[in-house]
């Protein structure tokens, strides 16, 4: 039995979900976050929503998943359309990607998705930065690019680094023309 107006009729539930539960976290962050309110969102019964999700913390390994997902395609887009620069553009997008989904960009480096084994999570997050890897050449480079542009990203969330124009800073920051 739904438990909203739709009825149940979903071609793939756990998608379904997982889009409910994205909105949720955009809305309010992970602590907005309830399996019942997500079934209640994609209009199922809670006994739905925990045959396909056993519990709060898988969900998020999931949607911290999907959000790894389309960063690694942002960077590589970013990537694609700038090959002279294409580590300076993926720095842009990368803080671009922070702000525009910051609950979903907080869950995905934050403390539960760090120590969460899921085999989903762990590889959609090699794979978004196997794109960073491949155009910094090294671990060193990768790391530095990644440190630098982590920060820029954290301290414009968290208000430390106010600026009228965040990816003109950040240009500003990583020496790109045209800032």
């Amino acid at each position: 039995m739904s438990t909203s107006d739709r009825p149940y009729h979903h071609g793939d539930l756990l998608a379904a979900l997982l889009s409910a539960a994205e909105t949720l976290l955009d809305e309010g962050g992970d602590g907005a976050l309830s399996l019942r309110e997500v079934a209640r969102r994609a209009g199922v019964s809670p006994a739905a929503a925990y045959r396909h999700v056993p519990d709060k913390e898988a969900l998020l390994a999931r949607l911290a998943a999907r959000g790894f997902a389309a960063f690694g395609e942002a960077l590589g887009r970013a990537a694609a359309e700038a090959p002279g620069s294409a580590l300076d553009a993926m720095g842009v997008a990368y803080v671009e990607f922070a702000l525009a989904r910051p609950a979903r960009f907080r869950l995905m480096f934050g403390p539960l998705t760090a120590r969460a084994t899921d085999e989903v999570l762990g590889a959609a997050r090699r794979e978004a930065f196997a794109v960073l890897s491949g155009v910094a050449g090294s671990r060193a480079a990768s790391l530095r690019a990644w440190g630098l542009v982590h920060g820029l990203a954290m301290l414009l969330l968290d208000g430390a680094l106010p600026s009228d124009d965040p990816v003109a800073l950040v240009k500003e920051v990583l020496g790109v023309t045209g800032a």
